[in-house]
Parts: structure tokens; C-alpha cells; sequence
């Protein structure tokens, strides 16, 4: 499906790849990761046409639909539902041109190519993908544009998703979804049939929704079989082989450059002498394991407080008097309390996180602190507030302010800001060195609780790694709010539900809350069943029983074809294995046979599709019967 052969690019003369090779098979899904700034969106815009190679190829199977997420959220007046069916603009021509049609002949083309390509099943596919990111059946009616970016991200998400796409290219897939949604489009990418290209830095998505990982590495294209765990163990199993094999190498050259020493001005070892001089000269030098600096994360030991640190009692919070956005909210936080909220946007994590760090007065009840308490907040909108033209030194400095440079360094030191990043713009900083300098501001008053507002946007996998090691380093409490399922299970303990105008305690772990919204997705799809039922009336139901019949009367049209079809393929195939099984043939020259064999196996995958086609179109006739 993808083929990358010898790819060089530079930008600005420094080469981002050098004769980088790599291929993706049909019907393979892979996870491109790399450290920031590696080249993997640039790889994207080469695949997508966007950029284009100083050499080499990148290819695309010829006639394949690539897809992937548009730059720009739609906007306009189309409801969310009815720009996801645009997406796929194969049913939008068909169907535009039925209305128009005279000629018979197409008219019959037409309808037999929708049910080819499962129109009659679009809308309740595309309902359900945006169901699943997060969009309820009143919600998908309403226009584009009343909606925030971010959530129109998401509609931009649902649209790639439903477009029928043969090579689909996801950047950041989750980053503007909730942890709900989140879980949801692992387990859709899962089972998602066709060639997948995405790059994340969420390490559940690529333990769950692929099969492969391409290593995009100083300049290079890797592959990698299995998932994200897999890659991470064979990488350093090759690395460590790869430095052994160079501690072997050197300390041959000591041994052939010891004997050369040794021997060169003896006559009767001369010639053996520049024999190894030749030697030496033709060893292919093993280069030493340099990794990358390790992203570093170390947050301060706080003075232990005794419990509680923060109680609430029969609190509300919101921002309007009138309309609480959460009540009845009587919780506890201890200075060991690692704890995860869960809940999907709008539910009101975030106004709780505010309303811990201080930034929000509770609307009624009542909010106890310990005296001494000091609490480390993070947002990633905060990236707003930093000066651009400040150096993360300028920065600390100002926050730290009379104290010696020494301790400022040090302090950057801390979250990975040496001497030359400590000093350079925050313009020019990326997303993760930014997210970094927030935590390093953040933990300057040594906290006894961190509230995380998910910390983990624009940080690599690396960066996650260190965060979690230092999170669980931390002696202080942790508040989390994260779409990152490895984060959470790795570093809470505990699991508060922000659900229903309210927050509790939630019994159970990660998987039980993966279950738990399974079943209100399938409870919800039942009583949007019933709720159709008992509101059409037997006019509709007329109409849409008679529409069925038609559709129905295509579809076993196409049954019938398809079945005949499959009739003389294994003729076919039959005539083939026959001519393999005689001894003329089998003994015979080697290129008969391997071309008979080839055409063989393309013969078995033809019948295997035209099986599923044809299964595929009894099952959409047996749910209408």
C-alpha cells in the first residue's frame, strides 16, 4: 500500500531524512513514533503530496484513497451528522446524480454501486462514530459552527474515520478527546479494517490499535514488528547487542594495532604487520549507543502535612449562582492520595481542579485547608501566559527573584533545561520544552499537591515515561485530569467520577470504567430504538418499509451476482490447482510453476473478497428481513 524507498528531505540544508526505506503492506496498521521534531508530520505531508522529496520515492498504490484529518475544523451551517456523510464523497456524487438520473441502465449502476458501498448503513455509521467521540444524537443535528474548536476537531476526526479511506494517516488522534473518547477510538482503530499510519504519543493506543511501529531516527525509517511494548524491548535488545559488539570490535583493532606496533620494523613480520594495516583499514566501524538526553522531571520533596489536607462539605461550584455546574460535593484529599477524575468534557473536571488550586470560590458549602498548605497547579492553557520573548532562565529568575542564578539553573535543571535551552526564547521552545518550563514554574514553591490539568498534551513517549517516573517519585498528593490511559494507570490509585452534576468515589479500575461505558453506549442505542419506534407513526413506517423493499430488491441483486461470480472463480481456481497437481508441470520449468502459483494466490484473494462482499450483503439482507 505504502512504499518508501532512498527518501532524502532537508529543510534549510539539514537533512530531516536520508535514504530512509520503509513499507506498509495492505491492510496493516502501524505507529510512527519518534522524539519531537524527528520528521514524522513531515512525513505526512510527504505521503499526502503536500511536500515533496530532494530524492528517492514515495508511493501510494495506484487508485488508493488516502485519508486523513483536514488542518481546519469545519464551520458553516451543516449539521455535525450531515458534514460526517459529506465526507465520504463517493455516496454524495451517487446520491446527487440519482436525483438527476434518466438513463435506466445508469440509474440501476447507481443504486447497485450504493449498495455496494453500504449507503443505506451510512448515517447510522457516521451517528455512531460521532456518538462515540462524543456527540449525542440531539448534539449531531445542531450546525458546525456553535461549536469550539476543539470540538470541531473532533467532528474533523469522526469525517476521516467515516470516509472510506484505503491508507488512512492519523496525526495526534487524541488530542483534543477526553479520556472517554479516548478509549472509544482504540478499540474503533482495533477492529478498523484498511491500511493505518498514526502518529501518538499515547502508549495504550499503540499497545492497542496496531500491529507495527515505524522508528523515525536520526534521519532513518525502522520497522518494527508487534505493538509499542514489543518495539521498546526489541530497540534495547538491539542497542545493547549493537554496544557489545562494538566493545568486541575495539578491543580486536587493540589487539591488531598492538601487534603492528609490535612487529612493523621486524623484518620477518613486516609484511604480516601491514596485512592487519589493510585489516584495520577495512573494519567497518560499529558506532557507539549515543541515546537522545532523557527527558528529565524531578519535582521537590514537600514538608509533610498531617491529614487532612483538604476537605469539602456539602460543596457547589460553578460559575454562576444559578447554574451549578457541580454539587453535593463532600471529599477528602491526603497528602498520600494519588487520584484520577474521570468523566467526559463538560462534566466539570477542570472546575474542580480550579477550585482546589484556589482559582475558583466554591458557590455554597464549605472548603477546609490545611495552614500550611501550598499547591502546584497546572493547565496547558497556560502556555498562553508565557513571554515569548523570555528565556526560561528570565522566566525562573523573575519567579525566583532574589535568588542567586546558581539556584535558578539548578532549579531548570531539574525539569531538563540546561545551559543553551535554559537560554533559549520561549517562542522557539516546542510544545513539550513549554509544558516543562510550566512544571518547573509550577514546583517552585516545593508543593504538597500537584493538580494536573492533562499535563501530558505535546509531550512524547519519553516524556510521558518521566513524568510518570517522577509523579510516583513525588512524597506530595496527586489531582489528575488526563486522556492518557497509561498515565492514569500507572500513577493513581484512586478513581473519583465526575458524572451526573456531582463527584464520587468510583469502585473499581480502568477496565471496569471502560466497561461501564460499553454498556451506557449500547443502553443508549436501546432506547434510541424504542424511542423511533413509539414516535413514528404508520405512515413513515409505510414509507420506510417500501424504501427497504427497494433496497432490499438491489441488495439481492447483488447476492445473486456476487454468488455467480464466486461460482466461476472457483472453476477457475479448480482448472488451476489441477494444472499444479500434474507432473508435466510440476516437474517442469521452475517459471511455469511460479506463475501459476502467483496467479493462484491472487486468485484465492480475489475469492476471499468476493466471499466477504457477498456474506457481508446476506447479513444486511437478513437485519432488514
Amino acid at each position: 500500500m505504502l512504499h518508501i524507498e532512498n527518501l532524502t528531505y532537508r529543510i534549510a540544508g539539514r537533512a530531516i531524512f536520508e535514504g530512509a526505506s520503509v513499507s506498509v503492506p495492505a491492510g496493516h496498521k502501524v505507529g510512527l513514533v519518534g522524539r519531537n521534531g524527528s520528521g514524522k508530520t513531515t512525513l505526512f505531508g510527504l505521503i499526502l503530496g503536500v511536500l515533496h522529496a530532494d530524492d528517492g520515492i514515495v508511493r501510494v498504490r495506484r487508485g488508493a484513497h488516502i485519508g486523513s484529518v483536514a488542518q481546519e475544523a469545519p464551520s458553516g451551517t451543516r449539521s455535525l451528522l450531515e458534514t460526517v456523510l459529506a465526507a465520504d464523497t463517493e455516496r454524495a456524487s451517487l446520491l446527487a446524480e440519482a436525483e438527476t438520473a434518466a438513463d435506466v441502465h445508469r440509474i440501476a449502476e447507481i443504486h447497485t454501486r450504493l449498495a455496494d458501498i453500504d449507503s443505506h448503513t451510512a448515517p447510522s455509521r457516521a451517528a455512531a462514530i460521532l456518538a462515540g467521540l462524543g456527540f449525542d444524537e440531539e448534539t449531531q443535528q445542531r450546525p458546525c459552527a456553535e461549536f469550539s474548536g476543539g470540538w470541531r476537531m473532533r467532528v474533523a476526526l469522526a469525517a476521516a474515520l467515516f470516509a472510506r479511506a484505503d491508507l488512512l494517516l492519523l496525526d495526534e488522534p487524541t488530542n483534543h478527546l477526553d479520556l472517554e473518547a479516548t478509549l472509544w477510538l482504540e478499540s474503533y482503530l482495533a477492529s478498523w479494517r484498511g491500511t493505518l499510519v498514526i502518529i501518538s504519543h499515547d502508549r495504550a493506543l499503540l499497545n492497542g490499535a496496531v500491529d507495527g511501529i515505524i522508528h523515525v531516527d536520526k534521519g532513518g525509517l525502522t520497522r518494527y514488528a508487534g505493538n509499542y511494548d514489543r518495539f521498546e524491548r526489541t530497540r534495547r535488545e538491539r542497542l545493547m547487542q549493537q554496544d557489545k559488539m562494538r566493545e568486541k570490535q575495539e578491543l580486536e583493532r587493540k589487539h591488531i594495532q598492538s601487534f603492528v606496533d609490535r612487529f612493523r620494523y621486524t623484518a620477518s613480520k613486516a609484511r604480516q604487520a601491514q596485512s592487519r594495516l589493510k585489516m584495520l583499514a577495512r573494519m567497518e566501524p560499529i558506532a557507539t549507543v549515543i541515546e537522545d538526553k532523557t527527558t528529565v522531571f524531578e519535582f521537590p520533596v514537600p514538608k509533610e502535612l498531617p491529614p487532612p489536607m483538604i476537605t469539602m462539605d456539602d460543596v457547589c461550584a460553578g460559575y454562576e449562582a444559578d447554574k451549578p455546574v457541580l454539587s453535593g460535593l463532600n471529599l477528602r484529599i491526603d497528602m498520600e492520595d494519588r487520584i484520577a477524575l474521570l468523566g467526559a468534557n463538560g462534566n466539570g473536571k477542570s472546575t474542580l481542579v480550579k477550585m482546589l488550586a484556589g482559582r475558583l470560590a466554591p458557590l455554597s458549602g464549605r472548603i477546609t485547608r490545611h495552614g500550611s498548605l501550598k499547591v502546584g497547579y497546572f493547565a496547558q492553557h497556560q502556555t498562553d501566559e508565557l513571554h515569548a520573548d523570555e528565556s526560561p532562565f528570565q522566566h525562573m529568575a523573575r519567579a525566583m527573584e532574589g535568588s542567586p542564578q546558581s539556584k535558578v539553573r539548578a532549579h531548570l535543571g531539574r525539569f531538563g533545561f540546561f545551559q543553551q535551552r535554559a537560554d533559549t526564547l520561549a517562542g522557539d521552545l516546542s510544545g513539550g520544552e513549554k509544558a516543562r518550563l510550566l512544571f518547573a514554574l509550577m514546583s517552585i514553591s516545593t508543593p504538597h499537591i500537584l493538580l494536573l490539568d492533562e499535563p501530558t498534551n505535546h509531550l512524547d513517549v519519553d516524556a510521558r515515561e518521566a513524568l510518570v517516573r517522577a509523579l510516583n517519585d513525588f512524597q506530595g498528593a496527586v489531582v489528575l485530569v488526563s486522556h492518557d490511559p497509561h498515565l492514569i494507570e500507572l500513577v493513581s490509585d484512586r478513581l473519583w467520577l465526575v458524572d451526573d452534576g456531582t463527584c464520587k468515589t468510583f469502585d473499581g479500575d480502568l477496565d471496569d470504567y471502560r466497561n461501564l461505558l460499553l454498556e451506557k453506549r449500547r443502553q443508549g442505542r436501546r432506547e434510541q430504538r424504542n424511542g423511533n419506534q413509539s414516535t413514528a407513526n404508520r405512515k413513515d413506517a409505510r414509507r420506510e418499509r417500501a424504501k427497504a423493499r427497494a433496497d432490499n430488491a438491489v441488495m439481492r441483486k447483488t447476492a445473486k451476482d456476487a454468488e455467480k461470480q464466486l461460482e466461476k472463480l472457483n472453476r477457475q481456481k479448480a482448472a488451476l490447482e489441477a494444472r499444479l497437481a500434474d507432473p508435466a508441470v510440476f516437474g517442469g520449468p521452475t517459471g511455469e510453476l511460479q506463475a501459476l502459483g502467483i496467479k493462484l494466490a491472487d486468485l484465492n484473494k480475489t475469492i476471499a473478497g468476493t466471499e466477504q462482499a457477498w456474506l457481508a450483503t446476506l447479513e444486511a439482507l437478513e437485519g432488514e428481513e
